[in-house]
């Protein structure tokens, strides 16, 4: 068995030392754009070239190291028919709940008032939180989105859940496609996307979207940057149809120093950390998925190309 890794990372042995650790029954190599050809089973990656594909012909699967899988769809020549495995969860979706919890609270619980009520040496105590008043609308049922939904559910906060089909989530009341998407908006008013890119997704977080949301909305984006129309959030800020957003995610990253973003304060950025591969746990995840593949046995994390998750 020959597995290859790319990832453009500049110490490929972070990785391969470890996938060969896990996999000694394989034969383990860094990706080398001026090389030839390695024969390789398998390979784990991340945004790789075109190259890939031309040299790599007897490829069984790819493994992608992360779960969104938009910049390994982007690639022209990936085989219609190679498998393609994404990582599922590896330590990502306690982070990301920990991630959007956190934005909540600080908005929820008016903690950027008590920090400046310190600068100011004020003591002074503001009414409790009435959890009624925020209620949270998850777009994406996925592993992530519905591990964030659980733990704000388990809260207290009321929680809706938009996704293209059909899901049931326990205290957390669920919607699904065009039909449902109005009355899931006009509920919420912290919105929180985690879904993946695709065509259909792309630009959801449109002026018409944040404009059916709660007056007063919060908008918390931990999915892709393109699926947010930069200037539409702006505007509805500036109408105050939005009252703040957290955004992690950009549509050029790092996000350029001359953005607005950067100069409205209501807006928080985060430089895309909501939820961090955590190098151990991925390879011991795609390891094991290699060696089942390869015996023949079933795996999970299939990804079905035609829609694009």
């Amino acid at each position: 068995m020959k597995v290859l890794f790319v990832a453009g990372d500049p110490k490929p042995e972070r990785w391969t030392d470890p996938i060969q650790a896990l996999l000694p029954e394989a034969e383990v190599y860094p990706w080398d754009p001026d090389g030839p050809a390695v024969d390789a089973d398998y390979a784990i990656v991340w945004q790789p070239p075109e190259k890939l594909f031309e040299r790599e012909t007897g490829l069984k699967a790819v493994f992608n190291l992360g779960a969104g899988i938009d910049g390994l769809l982007a690639v022209p020549n990936l085989p219609p028919h190679l498998p393609v495995v994404r990582l599922e969860d590896a330590g990502m979706s306690v982070q990301m709940a920990e991630y959007v919890l956190h934005q909540l609270l600080e908005a929820s619980r008016g903690m950027e008032t008590y920090r400046e009520q310190q600068r100011q040496g004020m003591w002074k105590i503001h009414r409790p939180i009435k959890r009624s008043e925020w209620p949270v609308g998850i777009m994406g049922l996925g592993h992530i989105g519905k591990r964030v939904a659980r733990t704000l559910a388990n809260l207290d906060y009321r929680v809706n859940g938009w996704a293209r089909g059909e899901h049931k989530l326990e205290s957390v009341t669920t919607y699904a496609g065009a039909d449902g998407m109005a009355e899931f908006l006009g509920s919420t008013r912290v919105l929180v996307n985690t879904l993946p890119l695709t065509e259909q997704t792309r630009n959801i977080l449109d002026y018409q979207t944040l404009s059916q949301l709660m007056p007063g909305a919060m908008v918390v984006n931990v999915g892709r940057g393109e699926h947010l129309v930069d200037e539409d959030l702006l505007r509805a800020i500036d109408e105050g149809q939005v009252a703040r957003a957290s955004l992690d995610v950009f549509r050029q990253e790092p996000l350029p120093a001359d953005h607005p973003f950067w100069q409205r304060p209501e807006i928080t950025l985060t430089p895309h950390i909501s939820a961090r591969t955590l190098r151990g746990a991925t390879l011991e995840q795609i390891t094991g998925k290699i060696r089942a593949h390869y015996n023949g046995q079933p795996i999970t994390g299939m990804v079905d190309t035609g829609r694009g998750y």
